[in-house]
């Protein structure tokens, strides 16, 4: 985001929190669920997304606008979070989306905070994109923008029902919208990265050829809490393929240290030979 557009948003998330700290869990996933269909809306009518982030407009203009809109159809939390987004300024009508998307995915967040399950809807969206990424027909259709969202909400949901907490559930659906204009896959990842991040921790990507053992993935995490000076999320990736050895992804850092990875550079160098 801009820098006006980060100020913009920082004004609905102190409301957020603050709503956050009073309502009990299912309170707050009603207004997650308001938000979401804000931004639902604004998806669907660029129109209304250019009218509401219009500049030439006063804040207040734009906060009448939406609240006619709203009216009787969402929660007032949710009409005053939306409110103080669209009366901010914005690049972009893009960045009013993306922000309201954010802000209903953070309420989520916030939902499963509260009732102490944000931890294990953390671990439930890495394995839920892990599964989907090793099964290739599964990715190709809930990755597929042609097909309904809807449609594609269904096979979540029979795939997802009793094994998951609803609040899981409800993200992947924000991620099968391509939540922030990623796709479906991207967006798993950086909806387990902002779960993490609300526990503030940094998320570890580790790829090995046979699970680590409880210690191991113990004392990993503890070397690279000191590296990186923040608590941090080890997920494993077990991947046969790689023979031996880890690789270690965190944020835009990767460390590979992986057998295949050392062959594939013992190979590439006896070619130039």
């Amino acid at each position: 985001m801009q820098a006006g557009s980060r100020e913009s948003y920082a004004v609905a998330i102190e409301r957020l929190e603050a709503h956050a700290r009073r309502a009990n869990p299912q309170t707050i996933i009603g207004t997650a669920n308001d938000i979401l269909a804000v931004a639902d809306l604004l998806r669907r009518e660029p129109r209304l997304r250019r009218a509401l982030s219009d500049p030439a407009r006063s804040g207040p203009d734009r906060q009448g606008l939406l609240s006619g809109l709203l009216g009787g159809k969402v929660g007032k939390p949710a009409v005053e979070m939306t409110g103080a987004l669209v009366a901010g300024r914005w690049s972009a009508p893009s960045e009013l989306l993306n922000a309201t998307e954010r802000l209903g995915v953070e309420a989520l967040l916030a939902s499963a905070d509260k009732s102490g399950d944000l931890g294990e809807v953390e671990d439930e969206l890495f394995r839920f994109g892990h599964v989907v990424s090793a099964d290739p027909a599964l990715s190709g259709a809930l990755g597929d923008v042609v097909a309904p969202a809807s449609q594609r909400s269904t096979l979540v949901k029979a795939l997802l029902d009793g094994k998951a907490k609803p609040v899981t559930v409800r993200l992947v659906e924000a991620a099968l919208n391509g939540f922030g204009g990623r796709s479906f896959d991207t967006s798993l990842t950086r909806l387990v990265e902002l779960a993490a991040d609300r526990r503030d921790r940094q998320v570890a990507y580790i790829t090995v050829a046979a699970p680590l053992t409880d210690e191991e993935e113990r004392r990993l995490g503890a070397k690279l809490a000191e590296l990186y000076g923040r608590e941090v999320s080890v997920k494993q990736l077990v991947r046969p393929e790689i023979l031996g050895g880890m690789s270690v992804r965190v944020g835009s850092d990767l460390y590979d240290g992986t057998v295949l990875r050392r062959l594939t550079d013992t190979r590439n160098a006896l070619a130039k030979r």
